[in-house]
């Protein structure tokens, strides 16, 4: 409904000039897989992967992942992205979206990274209606599963997961919900 709204709306403003993928916005909107310092980088994604071995379905991950590494690169213009489209950064009255806030990582590229609160937080009968709402294809609902994988993958040894077991509960349940949407289709 309006997420996906606001997200073609954003999508729609003229992205001339605007800033690429970079250190500012975390490599954000970057080609899937790229090397340059992100979260979606195969060098951080894989290992994360394999230190999940025994605590997830690596095979199942793993194969989210190369789908998403092998969907067809985004080939139209630049568009804007918001880049964290979490449920902090979205403010509701009444059960409506009221405002997006935490414009941090905005940029301009993939679109991809836009699609992540499809898994990240709305309830899984609503996926398909946000896909839909968004008229994104299939590659690049494959990018944003990856996107959206590469966040969700809780490094057990990180300060970040350590100091609140919340956050490796929240992630695990995120990469359910990619697995289970990845087999979907699959």
């Amino acid at each position: 409904g309006q997420l996906a709204e606001f997200i073609r709306a954003l999508r729609k403003i003229d992205a001339t000039d605007g800033p690429g993928p970079q250190w500012s916005n975390a490599f954000r909107g970057m080609p899937m897989g790229d090397e340059r310092d992100s979260l979606a980088a195969d060098a951080v994604v894989r290992p994360k992967i394999a230190k999940l071995k025994g605590v997830v379905d690596t095979d199942a991950v793993t194969a989210v992942w190369e789908t998403a590494l092998a969907a067809p690169a985004w080939d139209g213009p630049p568009v804007w992205f918001h880049g964290d489209l979490a449920t902090g950064n979205l403010l509701s009255v009444d059960g409506h979206l009221s405002a997006v806030i935490d414009f941090g990582t905005l940029g301009v590229g993939d679109p991809a990274v836009d699609v992540l609160p499809a898994w990240k937080f709305l309830p899984d009968a609503a996926r398909g209606t946000f896909r839909e709402a968004l008229g994104d294809d299939d590659a690049t609902w494959a990018r944003g599963r990856g996107w959206a994988l590469a966040g969700s993958l809780p490094a057990l040894d990180d300060p970040f997961f350590q100091e609140d077991p919340a956050r490796v509960t929240a992630a695990l349940r995120h990469l359910e919900a990619i697995i289970a949407d990845h087999r979907d289709e699959t």
